[in-house]
């Protein structure tokens, strides 16, 4: 039951990590917080399996914090991605 208190925490959290992050245009609101979300499950339950105690605060910086940084690192990519794709599509449009 204490996985949902890390996912809630992780889809918030999330939430405001696409709010502060740049170029907002170019991505979907959902995209930010579903990875987070997505990461901290598999983080939390794979920890969970592996032994460790849901009294331990290595298992929420792990899930919470492992969360957000790939929720972060997956965003920047999907936008330069997306920039990249926009530049190529108005070269080859001649805009």
């Amino acid at each position: 039951m204490y996985i949902l208190l890390a996912l809630i925490a992780a889809c918030a959290l999330g939430i405001a990590l696409h709010f502060l992050m740049p170029e907002r245009a170019l991505r979907g609101v959902v995209v930010t917080p579903g990875i987070a979300t997505a990461v901290a499950a598999l983080v939390y339950t794979g920890m969970q399996w592996a032994g460790v105690g849901e009294d331990s605060i290595w298992l929420w910086l792990a899930s919470i914090g492992g969360g957000l940084l790939l929720a972060a690192l997956a965003t920047l990519g999907l936008t330069a991605t997306r920039r990249r794709s926009d530049a190529a599509q108005k070269a080859a449009l001649g805009i």
